[in-house]
């Protein structure tokens, strides 16, 4: 691979579902204001496209920023706190240091180029403008495209209209072809023929067209919702009722822009076209935030007026309209904000109000997040991490409901606690749910179990964020309370977090943590915690490989003996590290290349930097014992680049970050200074998906693509019966035949086929197929690297 220029550039741009229509000349005076200024504001009113310009700018400079492209999305955002957050996460970076976040932002961003594309900041104008104007002063090669209704008002800041499209003048005879060349033409008539597949630009039907988007003003989210209703009308039925409705707006609000109450029109249109139940179904679902799901639609938007059986209908015709989008496997749905924005000012201005739904919302997400964690220790371990990843914005919204209206804080603690898991291990956002949890415990302070947990849970993040003396004063104020009411499953916790702040300690006592582990596997297997059970068999594992390696390995062993039972993946990985790290310090290079292997092969199929530090960091160690010394550096780098991402040390135990740097310390001397930065420097250029290739030793999974698995190691990441179901696919065979080969009922093979697509990251029958035929035909794990370098 060659050094960092020669990569394709980075960043986390959606790709392009539909064509933009015309912008060229847009997009050119943009990019030329970003080829001198270093924050480039788009402005406009709602709908006019600012977002899909800036995506398509975006797209169209990313070779000019060595380090990517970041979209950073703000319309689901309520709250200004969360905004240097928000922009880590979009580029990648988990919140476990106690550090401020802006400061690691002003850290990771120094010697970058790249270029951040903040989408819909109005409503945290005031935080962006102190965001961006920190960041520019500190990282010179950062650049800055914002979309948003008004100005940042910061130094330095360029400002661009976005302009409605380009429309015919009133009365101008054009023929078909001359028409085209107008932009808002253009859009209507694909979004008409996208519904109306032989619908074209006529003479007859081109002044008609014409009118229409003179009506419209050009703005591209009108012309879409009117394009869509040829589906059900014609045009001159559109134009009659355009005319009807925009000669009412004189009675509207003379504050707004003409074209903003153009906009309102045409939205307060389509609302009427709905039928009364289609429209109180647009007020619910403006509740959700970051899109759902039909179960939460379900659930959440039913009752007082719509059915629960009624509502999957109802969603149809919304998308019909082009209400509601849909991604293309028909899994979730979503509102554009403009949209959701209308159907939130109708739902709060509506006799009920809004909380009702609110509630809904809140239970629903409740309901999820305890879901989540009794059964998170299971074969749906990897779809349960895909699913709170999609619903993060929806429970955002769930915990600020609940800890902004008086009456919730006990909901809020429930739901900040139940997703430790999530907090952990999932997603990384250490310090989010820190401050979630300590928010909910400063407004419910009633002693009790759900207290204890809360405090469990937040003094576990507080323990690894390094902050011991608050973690450990909210562990002891849970053990008296729990002691006094009898609440095991706290004082099980607690024990465990005593154990682990001994572990986390800079010079531990692996003796002492050890037998208090011990004990807390005593008392997980009485109780039959599996939760507990594997996250301690995983901690224990790691400290006691400092005491005795083979009583470590042992405890590794029974570790993945229950993973395996329980057929949980995520889990798995973790303890694959932590036995290849007993392995290592038995000296048995090739067991621990083989399990670092497979646990890295686990991780191609999520995203997980913490975990795949600890493995790419092993990975370096070895490369060094072995003489390896360019292949370590680039590993070291590796290591360097997501320890920026995360916040902390390659892991958060001082002891073992000392060992570390103890190993880069020899490879650094052996090859010398030059020598070892070059290739460090190239580690440091590789994504995360690149470096698990390349300590794989294999070739990267595009950024674009799912992770395709390539030898047959990774079968074993389905369950038996998946892995029989997955055969069967492979030999042609239809849900109904599989169901009938193996004595089941349909729906269940039905079942085990979308399992077996959303483990292996795929979309079609066909993928699975190769899959195992690929799998019948590749060696196993003896060769490669484990042949070329024996113990």
């Amino acid at each position: 691979m060659a050094g960092p220029k020669a990569r394709c550039p980075a960043g986390n741009l959606p790709v392009e579902v539909e064509e933009l229509v015309g912008r060229r000349r847009e997009a050119a005076d943009v990019k030329r204001l970003l080829s001198s200024a270093r924050i480039v504001t788009l402005t406009g009113v709602g709908g006019v496209g600012k977002t899909r310009l800036a995506l398509r700018v975006a797209a169209e400079v990313t070779r000019a920023f060595p380090d990517g492209v970041w979209l950073v999305e703000l319309a689901e955002l309520t709250y200004p706190e969360a905004l240097p957050e928000t922009v880590g996460a979009a580029l990648g970076m988990r919140d476990r240091s106690t550090a401020p976040t802006v400061a690691r932002l002003i850290d990771y961003l120094r010697h970058r180029r790249l270029l951040l594309v903040l989408d819909n900041c109005e409503h945290l104008a005031d935080a962006c403008a102190i965001l961006v104007s920190e960041l520019l002063k500190a990282a010179p090669g950062v650049r800055v495209l914002a979309t948003s209704r008004e100005l940042l008002k910061i130094a330095g800041e360029h400002v661009f209209e976005v302009p409605p499209l380009s429309v015919p003048a009133e009365d101008e005879p054009l023929g078909p072809g001359d028409l085209l060349r107008y932009e808002a033409i253009r859009l209507f008539a694909d979004r008409a023929a996208a519904v109306v597949p032989d619908f074209e630009i006529t003479a007859a039907n081109g002044p008609t067209v014409a009118r229409i988007c003179r009506l419209l003003d050009g703005i591209p989210l009108a012309i879409e919702l009117a394009g869509v209703l040829r589906r059900s009308m014609s045009l001159d039925q559109i134009v009659a009722r355009l005319g009807d409705r925009f000669r009412l707006l004189t009675g509207g609000s003379r504050t707004a822009l003409p074209r903003q109450r153009t906009l309102r029109a045409l939205i307060d249109w389509s609302y009427d076209l709905c039928s009364a139940a289609e429209r109180m179904l647009w007020e619910r679902l403006s509740v959700f935030t970051g899109g759902f799901d039909l179960a939460a639609a379900e659930q959440v938007a039913s009752g007082e007026g719509i059915a629960a059986d009624e509502v999957l209908g109802l969603i149809a015709g919304l998308v019909d309209k082009s209400i509601v989008g849909q991604d293309r496997n028909g899994r979730r749905y979503w509102l554009l904000e403009t949209v959701r924005q209308y159907g939130w000012d109708r739902l709060t201005s509506s006799p009920q109000g809004p909380d009702p739904v609110r509630v809904r919302h809140r239970d629903h997400y409740r309901r999820l997040a305890t879901e989540s964690e009794e059964d998170f220790f299971s074969p749906r371990q990897m779809e349960w991490g895909a699913r709170l990843s999609a619903e993060h914005a929806n429970l955002r919204a769930a915990l600020d409901f609940c800890l902004s209206e008086p009456g919730h804080a006990d909901a809020g603690l429930e739901i900040a606690a139940s997703l430790w898991h999530y907090w952990i291990f999932v997603s990384g956002r250490v310090a989010e749910g820190r401050r979630w949890l300590e928010h909910a415990l400063a407004l419910e302070r009633r002693p009790g179990p759900s207290r204890n947990k809360g405090l469990c849970v937040c003094g576990w993040l507080a323990l690894l964020q390094g902050d011991a003396v608050v973690g450990l004063a909210m562990l002891e104020e849970c053990r008296g309370v729990a002691e006094r009411i009898g609440d095991e499953d706290a004082l099980a916790q607690v024990a465990q977090l005593f154990a682990l702040a001994e572990m986390l300690r800079s010079e531990p006592d692996p003796a002492r943590a050890v037998s208090l582990f011990e004990q807390v596997l005593t008392r997980h297997r009485a109780r039959n915690d599996l939760n507990g059970l594997w996250v301690t068999l995983y901690q224990v594992t790691i400290i006691e490989a400092l005491r005795d390696p083979d009583h470590a390995g042992d405890l590794g062993e029974q570790g993945l003996a229950l993973c395996d039972r329980h057929e949980a993946l995520w889990s798995k990985s973790l303890l694959l590290w932590a036995t290849a790290y007993t392995w290592w310090w038995r000296g048995c290079h090739r067991r621990t290349v083989t399990l670092l292997r497979e646990a890295l092969r686990i991780k191609q199929l999520s995203y997980d930097p913490w975990g795949s530090t600890y493995c790419l960091a092993t990975m370096a160690w070895l490369a060094e014992a072995r003489g390896e010394h360019p292949r370590a550096a680039r590993l070291f780098g590796a290591v360097h680049a997501l320890d920026q991402l995360m916040g902390a040390s390659p892991t958060h135990l001082s002891w073992l970050a000392r060992f570390h740097e103890c190993w880069e310390t020899r490879t650094r001397r052996a090859m010398g200074p030059e020598a070892f930065a070059s290739s460090f420097e190239r580690g440091t250029g590789m994504s995360l998906s690149e470096a698990i290739a390349f300590a794989l030793e294999e070739k990267p999974v595009a950024a674009s693509a799912k992770p395709s698995p390539p030898a047959r190691e990774d079968l074993p990441m389905l369950t038996p019966r998946e892995r029989e179901v997955a055969e069967l696919v492979a030999q042609g065979l239809s849900n109904k035949d599989i169901a009938a080969k193996l004595v089941i009922a349909q729906r269940t093979a039905e079942g085990h086929v979308e399992h077996i697509l959303t483990k292996l990251g795929f979309t079609s029958r066909a993928q699975i197929a190769a899959l195992v035929t690929a799998a019948r035909d590749v060696p196993g794990p003896d060769g490669g690297i484990m042949a070329a370098h024996p113990r």
